[in-house]
């Protein structure tokens, strides 16, 4: 059974705007930016289980899992209904610039029998800094459907890697699904990142700006 998650939940990076809308296309020379550590560890992405994929431009990068599926029903442990990924990005860049996550793009396939509610969630923070920004998305059974859904960041609240040092971007990602009390004993359903090709491909969008 084809699941998709709801969001996309990691990454492919956009991007470029700046924090100021006048100004565009500040960001480094991207030969100088490389994607030094991707590192994974939760139930939705166990190792092995998780591919990325980054643009000549370095402006976009793309994962995409194999595994980042949960599920309710007969048969099905109870510890299966919520599956969570921790990412901790750390990329290499010119001194005198910061990065921000600004928009997120999920592919994935969600099917809920009547009574079965899904949720997407995902969290942005820099380690060290107390700053941090969430978006999530539910879905209410019944429903059978691929779904492409885009969010983005408010501009005012955006996170931004500190000045003066490289930060490490952690994005905290889960899918959760629950039963209410008027679903029925048997009721079912699955939640996954996925794409079309069955694996979960999440698309995050970046953007740089001069250190302020």
């Amino acid at each position: 059974m084809k699941f998709q998650s709801i969001l996309a939940l990691f990454p492919a990076i956009i991007a470029s705007a700046s924090a100021a809308p006048t100004e565009r296309d500040v960001g480094p020379d991207p030969s100088q930016v490389t994607f030094e550590t991707i590192s994974y560890a939760g139930t939705g992405c166990p190792a092995g289980s998780v591919s990325n994929i980054a643009s000549a431009d370095r402006t976009v990068l793309t994962s995409i899992f194999d595994r980042f599926v949960a599920a309710v029903g007969p048969a099905i442990p109870v510890t299966s209904n919520r599956k969570n990924c921790q990412m901790s990005l750390r990329i290499h860049y010119p001194g005198g610039f910061q990065f921000s996550i600004f928009s997120a793009d999920y592919r994935g396939f969600a099917q809920l029998d009547p009574g079965v509610e899904g949720l997407q969630k995902s969290t942005y923070y820099f380690s060290g800094e107390i700053p941090q920004d969430s978006l999530q998305t539910t879905f209410t059974g019944p429903l059978s459907q691929d779904y492409l859904l885009h969010d983005e960041l408010q501009q005012t609240s955006l996170i931004w890697s500190p000045c003066g040092q490289e930060g490490l971007l952690n994005i905290n990602a889960q899918v959760r699904l629950d039963k209410e009390p008027s679903a029925k004993a048997n009721a079912a359903g699955q939640l996954t990142v996925d794409s079309v090709d069955l694996k979960v491909r999440v698309i995050y969008g970046i953007q740089w700006r001069k250190c302020l």
